[in-house]
């Protein structure tokens, strides 16, 4: 029966298995996408019984990258992206030529070829954005600076990778792979594809930043629901589609500019809660299909070559991602978002790793070295993750360990001379500088309160001090950006930041410096506001919670003066 309806019988198996091992990791407290690998590979070709058809759920899973990327775009803006530049580039190129590097010193020693070397580094370079999303939408953190730093620095790897695919073909005869194309050819695919993803981004930035923002609101006014989420869909595998057919880029890379664009739009957070239950489902659909390429054999046949593939992607990679976010002098909790960010490979390495084994470039055993890789990887990723807070406890309770390696002669993690003394004495410490931050500051100006703050952003703080502000780059869970703000003469610690991560560190420490300090703290994560709530160590405001308070207080006043006014 399932031959005869091939896509009906792999959606049911896939979404059906993955179900039952999901359910099945979180009993054993794993996370539930291991039981989705794990239902890949039980309906896959290379274990008995049921197989699923292999084209049909890699399209699937195609679709999946692209809602899911989709909903990246709609949380991070143009304007986030340009934030995050001064790192995010130097950064990924920086790492992907570190990751390449170790990935061929690898093939080297196995007698491969150098051609074989580079595409073999290389697909071990590039981290999954889909895997990278889960992570910190589980965490809360995707829409703080780490989390856009992370997904920052993985855009311009999927902007390389775009164009090591486009430029693999003619290249490869230069490394012992296919047909030449000569060196005019060369040439001119190089300068083609730039073109078309210049061409590409400036249509997306230019036209479409308007264009598509307008068409949902026009389909928003039927007042129809299902248009509604029919415009959302269609945008985002239309626009994927498209981009890929006529500037020759990703289906991802499309799916998350379409997602920036209609980011632009007032019914942005609507467009993300109508995609949200598509997005979860193939999801599930990409997990499965990742599982059903592993062939289970190579980990018998080769377990210190696998083994090798997952040190170099877990530690070298992250080591090397660690090194680069401190010499561009960010924090260490930054460091380690995205060292964890970064220790998984996913859908574009089997696309670079399929691409080189057609072209005679990349050995099949490659191939199984690169998947087995990643679904090791993808599967400890949560765990890596969870090693991170820990790890900058640690490093915050040896301050003096964590200044060495934040580099303290950074003149950006000290206030200026000139800094009027005066404004240092009963402050508000203000740390982050994003929407929430920028309203409470604009208050503060309004009632002439003096404060200080503290931003992770670099850019931000440079840009806060040529208005005058008083402003310090670093994470305020260290005590020494801390006392560069004067928090011993503050009245007040204000975490704006939706990141939760160091939250707790942030107020002991401040606690620990001025005893008598008000804290207020923002939160979005209802456990973190309840355990701060009982440590009765600050005034916790939860977003949703206090948008209803206020919406009831405002219902009820108003019906209590309607029935003063009403005769009686």
């Amino acid at each position: 029966m399932h031959d005869d309806l091939p896509l009906i019988s792999t959606i049911a198996a896939a979404l059906g298995f993955g179900l039952l091992f999901g359910m099945l990791a979180i009993r054993l407290k794993l996370p539930a996408l291991v039981g989705y690998l794990a239902a890949g590979i039980l309906i896959g070709p290379y274990t008995p019984g049921f197989v699923a058809d292999m084209k049909l759920s890699a399209q699937l899973a195609e679709l999946g990258v692209m809602l899911l990327m989709f909903g990246v775009g709609l949380h991070f803006s143009v304007d986030d992206l340009l934030k995050v530049r001064k790192i995010a580039i130097p950064g990924a190129l920086l790492q992907i030529a570190v990751a390449t590097g170790l990935g061929a010193g690898l093939a080297h020693l196995w007698g491969w070829g150098i051609g074989a070397g580079l595409v073999f580094g290389l697909a071990l370079s590039v981290a999954s954005t889909v895997v990278l999303l889960r992570a910190l939408e589980d965490r809360g953190i995707l829409d703080s600076i780490n989390g856009q730093i992370a997904v920052g620095w993985l855009v311009v790897e999927d902007l390389v990778t775009v164009m090591v695919l486009v430029l693999m073909p003619p290249l490869a005869a230069y490394f012992g792979g296919g047909d030449t194309q000569g060196t005019a050819g060369l040439w001119k695919t190089i300068a083609i594809t730039l073109g078309q993803m210049a061409a590409f981004v400036v249509f997306m930035l230019v036209v479409g930043r308007k264009l598509f923002p307008w068409l949902l609101w026009r389909v928003a006014k039927t007042g129809s629901r299902e248009l509604f989420t029919l415009c959302v869909i269609a945008a985002a595998v239309g626009i994927a589609f498209g981009s890929s057919k006529v500037f020759g880029v990703s289906f991802a890379l499309g799916a998350f500019f379409a997602g920036m664009v209609l980011r632009e739009s007032s019914l942005s957070h609507r467009a993300a809660q109508e995609s949200l239950p598509l997005r979860d489902a193939f999801s599930v659909l990409f997990f499965v299909s990742v599982g059903m390429l592993f062939e289970p054999r190579v980990l018998l046949e080769s377990p210190w070559h696998v083994l090798a593939v997952v040190a170099v992607i877990v530690i070298g990679k992250s080591l090397a991602a660690f090194a680069l976010v401190l010499l561009l002098r960010y924090p260490v909790s930054t460091a380690l978002t995205v060292s964890a960010s970064l220790a998984q490979i996913g859908e574009f390495s089997f696309i670079v790793a399929g691409l080189g084994v057609s072209l005679k470039l990349l050995p099949i055993e490659g191939n199984s070295y690169i998947l087995a890789g990643a679904i090791i990887s993808i599967a400890i990723n949560p765990l890596v993750f969870k090693i991170v807070e820990p790890v900058n406890a640690w490093l915050g309770a040896k301050s003096e360990l964590a200044r060495k390696l934040e580099r303290t002669d950074d003149p950006l993690a000290e206030l200026p001379l000139t800094t009027d003394q005066a404004k240092l004495t009963g402050q508000v410490v203000l740390v982050g500088y994003g929407r929430v931050g920028r309203l409470i500051s604009q208050e503060l100006d309004r009632v002439g309160a003096h404060f200080v703050v503290v931003e992770q952003n670099r850019e931000r703080v440079e840009k806060l001090r040529k208005r005058g502000i008083p402003a310090v780059a670093g994470d305020a869970a260290d005590a020494a950006v801390l006392i560069q703000a004067h928090i011993a003469n503050a009245r007040v610690l204000a975490v704006a930041t939706p990141d939760t991560f160091g939250v707790r560190a942030m107020i002991e420490t401040a606690q620990a410096l001025n005893p008598d300090i008000a804290i207020v703290v923002r939160s979005h994560n209802a456990s973190e506001a309840a355990l701060l709530r009982q440590q009765k160590t600050a005034k916790v405001f939860v977003g949703e919670q206090e948008l209803a308070d206020s919406m009831s207080r405002y219902v009820v006043d108003h019906l209590a003066q309607r029935e003063k006014q009403a005769p009686h």
